[in-house]
């Protein structure tokens, strides 16, 4: 089994990426392969509301230089997703807000490509607007009709510099109980 985590953030290895990886820790401990897709320094662009996706039938968006079209190949070949953004201005990023309507255009288009897989979304933020943010994430996630895993509390993190999130023990906790949660869901799909 494989969980591809896709960090929206514009700063790569920042909090967004240390809770997605304290969640993989907890994945790897049950013998889940993960992998981590960083969107930082790769610009995206946006849908373009051509949905040429629709008549190609390739599972791939017609805008072939930038990481989406990877990101959307991974996620249709894993058995688990989880996004991850900060919040800057109430929501997800410009990247994650790109993935999210290129990838659900294409996988709906395409047979309902991310169908039945486990997912999680992630926020890391300093103050506010993480609610918003998380229900992005989640109202993709449940369109797409995956599986969405919760834990002890909303899935976010508070932290201002650069890896700082890791002191928010509240948050740390959260997110091994989310991976723990992830691996169970994970188990059961495919016992």
């Amino acid at each position: 089994m494989k969980v591809v985590g896709i960090n929206g953030s514009a700063r790569k290895d920042g909090n967004t990426a240390v809770l997605i990886r304290a969640v993989f820790a907890e994945l790897e401990k049950h013998g889940i392969e993960t992998e981590l897709i960083e969107l930082a320094g790769k610009p995206v662009r946006g849908c373009m509301a051509c949905y040429k996706c629709a008549q190609t039938k390739d599972g791939t968006c017609v805008i072939k230089d930038d990481k989406i079209n990877e990101c959307i190949a991974k996620m249709a070949a894993a058995d688990g997703i989880i996004l991850g953004s900060p919040t800057y201005f109430t929501d997800v990023t410009a990247e994650m807000k790109a993935l999210i309507d290129r990838a659900g255009v294409v996988s709906r288009s395409n047979g309902n490509l991310l169908k039945h897989k486990a997912s999680a979304a992630v926020v890391a933020l300093r103050r506010g607007g993480a609610i918003h943010a998380f229900d992005t994430m989640n109202h993709f996630l449940y369109m797409m009709q995956t599986y969405i895993v919760g834990a002890n509390y909303w899935n976010m993190g508070f932290a201002r510099g650069k890896g700082e999130v890791d002191q928010d023990e509240e948050a740390m906790q959260n997110m091994k109980i989310l991976g723990e949660n992830m691996a169970l869901l994970l188990q059961k799909l495919h016992s």
